[in-house]
């Protein structure tokens, strides 16, 4: 991608490296942050070690993060791309390499260059939405991006780098540990640099499906139905969100943004990342009633009337019964 027209870091929150509240290193020396801040007196330190040592135990013998179960709150949740489990904790982050392009090597796509390039990608999504709103009538508020290693505190709770980047209507921020490009190359085989802005993009189209009020609508919905039904719901919000992708990606090649074969990355992207993929990599078996992001074809299905059309009419996921 060219991406020299879309160059700032007005829009970029960086709290790689930040702690806060009682932190102990992670993997990585990456910082834990966890709230201790209950009553009036706070905890001893007795407690602390007690709890330090319970969240230890349920994290590495059960395989449960305790900070996300009691740190879920929020009237939503936070919104992911369909990455969850696709990150290693403890993956150390590298530092910038200058005279090369972010997704070369692993040390760019996390330090400085890595920086650059996402809040380049950002500026780009915010020129074609700001547009295309205002053809349309109305004012486009973008969203901010916030990097992060490890852990990081939104308006929707706690959540850590395994579940992949994320956008939270709560802040209208979208958070990134930039080491999720790393895995997106090594692990699931989608690299190039419009993969890793494809990333991006789909977690601005949750934030205009926030705008417009299509994720209150369905988190409505949700809280209605059954378990099945409310899996249904969210992978029509997810294959909306790589359908608004496809847009921007659309904008970035009518204005000669893109080079041959970055279309390609993002297709590979958006199937590298299927929920039928996924859970065979994770437990070797595919349960389709448990999709909440849609599987491969799906989501390149989206991605690419997205990319073909440009059209937000064409990304209406939820009046088509076969998606």
């Amino acid at each position: 991608m060219k991406l020299d027209d879309f160059r700032s870091q007005d829009n970029i929150e960086d709290r790689r490296g930040q702690g806060g509240g009682f932190g102990f290193p992670g993997g990585g020396g990456r910082g834990v942050n966890i709230p201790i801040g209950m009553g009036r007196g706070g905890f001893s330190f007795r407690t602390i070690l007690i709890l330090i040592a319970l969240y230890l135990i349920f994290k590495f013998v059960f395989g449960l993060d305790l900070l996300q179960v009691l740190n879920g709150g929020g009237s939503f949740g936070p919104t992911t791309g369909g990455y969850e489990n696709t990150t290693t904790p403890g993956t150390q982050a590298g530092s910038a390499t200058s005279g090369s392009s972010p997704g070369q090597a692993s040390s760019n796509v996390t330090g400085d260059a890595g920086k650059e390039f996402a809040g380049a990608v950002l500026k780009s999504t915010q020129v074609f939405w700001t547009d295309y709103f205002k053809q349309h009538g109305a004012a486009y508020q973008a969203p901010q991006l916030v990097l992060f290693n490890g852990f990081v505190q939104s308006a929707c709770g706690t959540a850590q780098s395994a579940m992949g980047p994320f956008y939270c209507p709560g802040d209208r921020k979208v958070y990134i540990d930039l080491s999720f490009y790393q895995d997106l190359r090594d692990k699931l085989g989608a690299p190039g640099d419009f993969a890793q802005g494809y990333v991006i993009a789909h977690e601005v189209g949750h934030h205009v499906q926030n705008l417009l009020g299509t994720a209150s609508k369905v988190q409505a919905q949700r809280s209605r139905v059954s378990q099945a039904q409310a899996n249904e719901l969210s992978v029509r919000m997810e294959l909306q969100a790589d359908c608004y992708a496809g847009m921007w990606g659309k904008f970035m090649q009518d204005t000669h943004h893109l080079d041959p074969g970055d279309m390609e990355e993002g297709l590979q992207a958006a199937s590298a990342i299927g929920d039928d993929r996924l859970q065979k990599r994770s437990q070797g078996y595919v349960v389709p009633e448990s999709f909440t992001h849609g599987s491969s074809a799906q989501r390149m299905k989206w991605l690419k009337r997205g990319l073909s059309t440009g059209d937000i009419d064409a990304c209406d996921t939820f009046s088509v019964n076969n998606l």
